[in-house]
């Protein structure tokens, strides 16, 4: 009779640490779960972070043949510094204005034959990829002012 209850007892036990196991694995297998999701994301965000790293700096393209600047995204790159001279140089003349410049004002600055309006065209391009990316801001008169 004693092996019985012997038995009885154990059996009752061990379905007591079969239970906390279950409960146990479960729990593991939630939280291995969970760190699979952690894992992606940390993936995705270095992967993100990487991509914006690169291109923060200048980096020369080929355009038709041409070795062609790449200008950076004022809230990717961290001063002007990032920005090739001449885009610096325009930079430069719009800050030092005291109101909104026309591009006519900033070629004259720079010694360009303002009275021949092809000769501002590139200047007038150069200006709107720095309003494009943030550096300038363009009013909707033509003219550009600095942003702050």
């Amino acid at each position: 009779m004693q092996e019985r209850q012997w038995i009885t007892d154990r059996r009752s036990e061990l379905d007591t640490l079969a239970e906390q196991l279950t409960k146990q694995l479960r729990e593991v297998q939630v939280e291995r779960d969970e760190l699979a999701i952690a894992e992606r994301v940390l993936n995705r965000l270095a992967e993100q972070v990487q991509a914006d790293a690169e291109a923060v700096v200048p980096a020369a393209a080929q355009v038709a043949g041409r070795a062609v600047l790449l200008i950076p995204h004022r809230s990717d790159a961290a001063d002007e510094a990032a920005l090739p001279g001449d885009y610096r140089r325009i930079l430069a003349i719009v800050r030092e204005a005291d109101g909104p410049v026309q591009v006519r004002a900033v070629g004259e600055r720079l010694g360009l034959n303002a009275s021949v309006r092809g000769k501002l065209e590139p200047l007038r391009a150069k200006m709107t990829k720095l309003a494009d990316r943030g550096w300038l801001h363009k009013r909707s008169d033509g003219r550009f002012t600095a942003r702050r």
